[in-house]
């Protein structure tokens, strides 16, 4: 009588899913006030978006 052969199949452990990035929330872009003159650089109350500077824009907080 022959025995059956029973394979093994390897487990696969899923991805760690990565932290997003506290200052952006994980959009990877953060809103910067708008400022008027070379001198005194008033505020204005116009925001414009740039790119979060401690993501580079991922929205992936970095693994220390």
């Amino acid at each position: 009588m022959a025995t059956t052969r029973k394979t093994t199949t390897r487990k696969t452990t899923p991805a760690p899913v990565p932290q997003k990035c506290a200052p952006c929330a994980g959009t990877g872009e953060t809103t910067e006030t708008v400022r008027v003159g070379s001198r005194k650089g008033r505020e204005t109350t116009n925001r414009q978006s740039a790119l979060c500077s401690d993501c580079w824009g991922t929205g992936e907080a970095l693994a220390d």
